[in-house]
């Protein structure tokens, strides 16, 4: 069993709280740019403008990540306290509003730069199982989205929730949905490169698919609870998205239809 009781301010400047789950998107964002950039891009005329995708890609995962939570997982308390919509340093973001924000943003950028959209869809799924597997670190760090009650040996007693042993669900999914995401990922691509949108259709399987199982050990959501057919909202959620996954795996395959 591991004690987890540490601090989630990295550090202060002056009167500044530099938390680690800020530091998270930002080294997220920082590594996977880098990547890009460096690894996955080779067209020039890409790499000029790519700059300009990172601040939509901000905006969408900022905006669609809190509007997400707010309107998915407590819609209640916000209308009911709609000043605290914006304060998305006191916690509160969705990953699958995220995604739909990095989904409309990449959509407005392509069509604006009129450039393929999955070209860019795929540069993303590439990437970001790095953001993931540093935004799960923060959350453990910050006891939060920890996992339910059990006694196996690898259990962590978070001490500023409870006097229970749980499961590190945070480090699950930092592997799952990050490192081995990442690597599966980057196999597939190394092989179908060339096949414009496949990367996209697997990362929302894969990763939807790890989410749906991971979740079994993670605690639901307080006031949410277990959902329909004893699913959490975000089983749900990630069984929607694994059939959005073979929808796109079937039109950008099947059909061999490009954008």
């Amino acid at each position: 069993m591991f004690i987890n009781n540490f601090d989630p301010v990295a550090f202060q400047v002056f009167s500044i709280e530099i938390r680690w789950y800020s530091l998270a998107y930002i080294f997220g964002l920082i590594f996977g740019w880098i990547y890009c950039k460096n690894k996955l891009i080779k067209d020039e005329k890409i790499k000029n403008i790519f700059d300009d995708y990172i601040a939509y890609l901000i905006i969408g995962i900022i905006i669609g990540g809190r509007l997400g939570y707010v309107l998915i997982y407590n819609p209640v308390y916000y209308f009911q306290n709609i000043y605290e919509i914006p304060m998305i340093w006191n916690g509160g973001m969705s990953f699958h509003g995220g995604l739909l924000g990095i989904i409309i943003a990449t959509i407005l950028f392509c069509k604006k730069n009129n450039q393929k959209i999955f070209y860019f869809f795929d540069l993303v799924a590439l990437s970001s199982p790095i953001g993931i597997f540093f935004g799960r670190i923060a959350n453990f760090i910050n006891s939060e989205l920890y996992g339910r009650e059990t006694d196996i040996f690898l259990s962590v007693k978070f001490i500023k929730v409870d006097d229970l042993n749980r499961h590190p669900s945070q480090i699950y999914e930092a592997i799952f949905e990050g490192l081995f995401l990442f690597l599966i990922l980057n196999i597939f691509y190394k092989k179908f490169s060339q096949k414009i949108g496949l990367i996209s259709s697997l990362f929302l399987i894969i990763y939807s698919l790890f989410r749906f199982l991971i979740e079994f050990s993670r605690e639901p959501d307080q006031h949410l609870g277990i959902m329909f057919f004893h699913l959490s909202m975000g089983q749900i959620l990630s069984l929607l998205f694994i059939c959005v996954g073979l929808v796109l795996f079937y039109i950008q395959n099947g059909f061999k239809k490009k954008y």
